[in-house]
């Protein structure tokens, strides 16, 4: 196997192969700066272009595309609070803020090396699970995953900031939104109020963008000032060392939010959004200082870039082994599949090894040439956010309003966006959370169709499955965890006031 893995790189190396995921690579970085367009968007729209390729050219040109806009979708997120995917809605939370101190370099630093190092660590994993993961896969069901989804729930607790009963009832408002289209069981309009388009519901792509981005420019209009309300300096690639040597810092928190990445990518319809929210909910469960995420967190940046990544190469894992894909960007490429004539499962670990792990080194090279051109670029695009806001806000408008337009090419799309961008103000002005918001837009329909399938085809004999069980255990885990540290912070200031 070792022989196959680098001799598949010398092919990738090839002028042809090279060549085409250059030019994936440069698809992808306009693609990820851009809100709403979408890495699976610009995979089919390149799809056509793929007849006539050989395989690994093939895969060069699309892996090469898709795994960059992860990456470079952090940026805009950063710097102008504008998710350039609904996948870097998190990084949001706390490389904005760091932005508006005056700290972008530092933040973009961090969040592009930590997506680099994520993306490394879940080509690895791509590379050693592809073997042992399809009887893994095969195992679980749809109370697994149930049960997997109600885990991500739980962190509403952990990300509602000081008020668990706000968090509780945007959570609950998400879930309502969530509920709006065609009932999956019924196949009945629910929340449609007679208009057609709310029969597909809401899309999360204008929903995310209006959210953090729109509400951020509204925010920059109204206070007149540029988006970094102190200098920084700008010296030196403006503190991107720093934010290098705190990745590094901070290798444990990297590791497993990147392993947390993987993990999700490969479960089947869970997708990028789901793991970002698990990813950043335990960064905070686990930090020293949780107070500091949602204000500027450097680990909660790390977390977020790190799992972005890690979450592609995971997704690809089931698509390998056994046709499934993981995600809606998988579910395009598997396509690929069909058109280079390769047919996914055992003949992806036999005859058509060098395929498979020519997708490991277009992961790690790809990346690797998106992150030296955003290094390459960081001094001009932090100077962005010093520019003045009546000057940024009309071409921030307009990046939003294409954002959301072009995710389905509907003009409603842009009211939801406006009426999100509305909401987001108000979160702000009264000191809601966001982000159980999305969470529950995000899981609610997961969960129902979950608990659907698992009651039809179980019972609800589903709920003492042996995996099942195991699950209940981690699920319990997770709330107890921040309560038991509650208590013990309690005890521990008790004690220093006895002592005073």
């Amino acid at each position: 196997m070792l022989p196959a893995f680098f001799s598949s790189l010398s092919e990738v190396l090839q002028s042809g192969p090279l060549t085409l995921m250059l030019l994936g690579v440069a698809i992808g970085f306009v693609v990820g700066i851009l809100p709403g367009l979408g890495g699976s968007v610009t995979l089919a729209l390149m799809l056509p272009f793929t007849f006539g390729m050989q395989p690994v050219e093939a895969f060069a040109f699309l892996l090469g595309m898709l795994v960059v806009t992860d990456t470079t979708g952090d940026i805009t997120s950063t710097l102008f609070g504008i998710p350039g995917e609904a996948t870097s809605a998190a990084v949001v939370l706390d490389g904005y803020p760091m932005t508006r101190r005056g700290e972008a370099g530092r933040a973009l630093g961090a969040v592009l090396f930590s997506s680099t190092l994520g993306a490394w660590i879940g080509a690895l994993a791509l590379a050693l699970a592809v073997p042992v993961i399809r009887p893994i896969v095969l195992a679980l069901g749809p109370p697994e995953f149930l049960v997997l989804t109600l885990v991500g729930l739980t962190f509403i607790a952990t990300l509602s900031g000081k008020s668990m009963l706000k968090g509780l009832i945007m959570a609950c408002l998400g879930l309502l939104v969530s509920a709006v289209g065609i009932d999956s069981q019924e196949g009945i309009p629910r929340y449609a109020f007679g208009q057609l388009y709310l029969w597909d519901g809401i899309d999360i792509v204008p929903l995310v963008v209006g959210l953090f981005g729109g509400a951020e420019v509204l925010q920059i209009m109204l206070s007149r000032g540029s988006i970094a309300q102190q200098e920084a300096d700008t010296g030196h690639l403006a503190g991107v060392r720093q934010g290098l040597v705190d990745t590094l810092r901070h290798w444990w928190l990297l590791i497993r939010t990147s392993l947390i990445g993987v993990g999700i990518g490969v479960v089947p319809g869970m997708g990028g959004s789901v793991a970002q929210w698990i990813a950043y909910g335990h960064a905070q469960q686990t930090s020293k200082h949780p107070e500091e995420f949602g204000k500027g967190s450097i680990e909660g940046v790390i977390a977020a870039g790190a799992v972005n990544n890690a979450k592609s190469s995971g997704s690809l894992i089931p698509v390998i082994g056994f046709g499934i894909p993981g995600s809606v960007s998988t579910a395009v490429l598997l396509t690929a599949f069909l058109i280079t004539g390769i047919d996914p499962g055992p003949e992806m670990l036999t005859t058509h090894l060098n395929v498979t792990f020519s997708m490991v080194w277009v992961i790690v090279l790809a990346n690797l040439v998106a992150v030296v051109a955003s290094f390459a670029l960081l001094k001009p695009l932090t100077r962005l956010s010093f520019i003045s806001g009546p000057l940024l806000v009309p071409f921030l408008l307009l990046v939003l309003t294409l954002g959301s337009f072009t995710a389905n090419n509907s003009f409603n799309d842009i009211f939801v966006m406006f009426g999100a961008s509305a909401l987001g103000v108000a979160c702000i002005r009264w000191e809601w959370p966001r982000v159980p918001f999305l969470l529950g837009v995000v899981l609610g329909g997961i969960a129902e169709r979950y608990l659907f399938l698992s009651y039809s085809l179980f019972g609800w004999g589903w709920i003492d499955r042996p995996i099942v069980l195991l699950m209940w255990a981690v699920l319990a885990s997770v709330v107890l965890a921040p309560v038991l540290k509650a208590i013990r912070r309690r005890r521990a200031r008790t004690k220093t006031e006895e002592r005073v």
